[in-house]
């Protein structure tokens, strides 16, 4: 597992900004098509690159030079390359539960909004958390999490969590 401690020295760090999301558009890999993904102010992840937590080990920020229209958002990359990774295979590096808070989906069953420094990859899968103190929570039981958080997904999804 890559956490986000240690790796940060001397990251770009990006401010979430304003809770938000938009409704995933029709297309793409379909467990996503009705799901909503964090985007404050229409920018997916408030502009932080989610190739960036694979590709260097940490959060990076988009620029809107590079940017690309997925599923009723427009997400930020720091380079044309990142960019046309992501167009090439979304699943890939789109981030769990929309980007929004991991643990407030397995816990609460709600939406809440992320930080772009409270993050893990697990298995080739991005999480992100809404804070540091609810990220060490989060890594207290990651497996036990990452279960509710799959099982409670559905049920956010329809209002029901």
């Amino acid at each position: 597992m890559i956490t986000r401690r240690g790796v940060l020295a001397g990251a770009v760090l990006v401010g979430a900004g304003a809770v938000g999301y938009l409704v995933w558009g029709r297309g793409g890999f379909e467990e996503l098509a009705a799901a909503p993904v964090y985007a404050p102010e229409g920018v997916a992840l408030g502009g932080t690159d989610p190739v960036g937590y694979f590709s260097e080990g940490r959060p990076v920020a988009g620029s809107p030079a590079h940017r690309f229209d997925w599923n009723g958002a427009t997400w930020h990359f720091a380079s044309a390359e990142n960019r046309d990774a992501f167009a090439a295979d979304p699943a890939r590096y789109a981030p769990q539960y929309g980007g929004f808070c991991a643990w407030a989906v397995a816990e609460k069953g709600k939406l809440y909004s992320t930080q772009p420094e409270n993050w893990a990859i697990v298995e080739g899968k991005l999480y992100l958390n809404f804070n540091d103190d609810i990220q060490g929570k989060w890594q207290a039981d990651v497996p036990g999490f990452i279960a509710r958080g799959d099982e409670r997904w559905p049920e956010v999804l329809k209002g029901e969590g």
